[in-house]
């Protein structure tokens, strides 16, 4: 990158019981190379802390967050009650996101990626909201498609996780935005995980090689993972990864610990992400 530093926001497993214990760990582990921590929401379905509130929690122990928000499980007042919560803590940063596939239920409302986005944006000018600071806005863009123009107005780009450098490069060149572009890298943790992948995402493609490498060594999902986010570093393309360390949090942090003060990564800055 130019004068802009090459961040790391990395995705933290979200409490499924009510407890905050697992999810503070992991934030400790992942500080030493995270500039930013995003909070997934219903994670694959399931019901999780607050998004809103866990992302509370990182700033409470010093860090950035962003809290993913899903259009899938609410309907216009309950997507306003997460913008005034975030407001009375200090959270303004959020990925909207249409939601994975529910395990139980259905669509609570019929809201879109499209509306949270024109809803928080007029947030700014309500007068409930005077004195919050303006929310920062990113959506998520499929790689095996233009980005749409509505999408264009986000304040940052989370791009689909992939394990194609080439794939990512292509997509960015197809989508000029000036906005920051944060590309996807997952740690494959196991063959299991591959084929759950690749049945839930049909546009991740995954290499043959690498699958065939994780069976005969679970720690090579996190090698191939590492080398992936130092050589989109090195192509200055992007503004950041979204890293999914899943399980492997621990191994991720050791591994890349080291490479943090090289090459184009520079010191934490503490303003939004635009």
């Amino acid at each position: 990158m130019s004068s802009r530093a090459f961040r790391i926001i990395c995705e933290i497993e979200p409490p499924t019981k009510p407890d905050l214990r697992h999810a503070r760990h992991q934030i400790g582990v992942l500080t030493p190379i995270a500039d930013t921590f995003l909070i997934p929401d219903n994670h694959i379905g399931r019901a999780t802390v607050s998004s809103i509130a866990v992302a509370h929690e990182v700033q409470t122990m010093g860090g950035r967050s962003i809290a993913c928000v899903n259009s899938r499980d609410r309907n216009l007042l309950g997507f306003r009650r997460d913008l005034l919560t975030a407001a009375a803590y200090g959270v303004d940063q959020f990925l909207f996101v249409h939601g994975d596939k529910p395990g139980v239920g259905d669509r609570a409302g019929g809201l879109t990626v499209r509306a949270m986005i024109s809803e928080a944006r007029a947030a700014s000018g309500d007068p409930v909201f005077a004195g919050a600071a303006p929310f920062h806005i990113g959506v998520a863009a499929n790689l095996s498609s233009r980005l749409p123009s509505w999408k264009r107005s986000a304040d940052f780009l989370f791009a689909q996780v992939s394990y194609s450098i080439e794939t990512a490069l292509r997509w960015r060149e197809a989508n000029p935005v000036q906005v920051p572009v944060y590309v996807g890298v997952m740690v494959l943790a196991s063959v299991g995980m591959a084929r759950r992948l690749a049945a839930s995402i049909p546009d991740i493609q995954i290499p043959d090689e690498l699958v065939r490498q994780v069976e005969a060594d679970p720690a090579a999902g996190v090698d191939a993972a590492c080398e992936q986010v130092l050589a989109l570093r090195d192509t200055g393309a992007f503004a950041g990864v979204h890293l999914v360390p899943v399980s492997r949090f621990r191994q991720v942090a050791a591994r890349l610990e080291p490479e943090m003060w090289r090459g184009a990564h520079a010191p934490k800055a503490r303003e939004p992400l635009p």
